[in-house]
C-alpha cells in the first residue's frame, strides 16, 4: 500500500533520524550529499566545514533536502523539504545549534575525541577549535511525505 505523510508522521521522521540527503544546485550543477542534522520545528539545523556544498548553497539558496526510513524495499517512509538555506552568525544560537547537533550525534560515537570533523570532542568547549565549523539552517518552506506498507 502506497500513501501519504500526514504532518504528525513527517515530524516524527525527521525527529527520529539523524542523516538526510541534502541537494544545491548553483552555476549548472546539482550537487547531492548526506548530511547530519537536527529538527527545530519550522527548520532543519547542520554543520559543516567549508566546502562545495556551502559555497554552492551560498550562491543559491533553495535546497532539496530527503531523509528516510528503509526497513524494506516494500515497507519505508520519506520526507522531501524545499527549503532555503541560512548561515547562523548569531554566537549564542550557533552555540545552541551546536550543541543540539552533538548531543544528538554523541550517543552514536564509540570515542568522541575521534570525530573533531563533526564538532564531537571529550569536552563540550572544545567542538568547533580543530576544524571550523559554519552552522546553518534549512528553513521549511514545503513539506511532503509518502510510504509503502506490505
Amino acid at each position: 500500500m502506497l500513501g501519504e505523510l500526514d504532518q504528525t508522521e513527517m515530524e516524527k521522521l525527521l525527529r527520529e533520524q539523524v542523516t538526510g540527503r541534502i541537494a544545491c544546485h548553483a552555476n549548472g550543477k546539482t550537487y547531492i550529499v548526506p548530511v547530519n542534522y537536527g529538527f527545530g520545528g519550522s527548520y532543519l539545523y547542520g554543520q559543516s566545514a567549508e566546502g562545495q556544498k556551502i559555497r554552492m548553497m551560498r550562491l543559491n539558496p533553495a535546497v532539496c533536502f530527503e531523509v528516510d526510513q528503509i526497513r524494506t524495499i516494500f515497507n519505508w517512509k520519506s520526507v522531501i523539504i524545499q527549503g532555503r538555506f541560512e548561515e547562523v552568525s548569531d554566537v549564542a544560537e550557533r552555540e545552541r545549534l551546536q550543541q543540539g547537533l552533538i548531543h544528538r550525534l554523541m550517543p552514536l560515537s564509540r570515542n568522541p575525541g575521534d570525530h573533531p570533523a563533526h564538532g564531537i570532542t571529550e569536552k563540550d568547549s572544545d567542538a568547533g577549535t580543530t576544524v571550523p565549523l559554519i552552522i546553518y539552517k534549512i528553513h521549511i518552506e514545503e513539506l511532503s511525505g509518502r510510504f509503502e506498507r506490505p
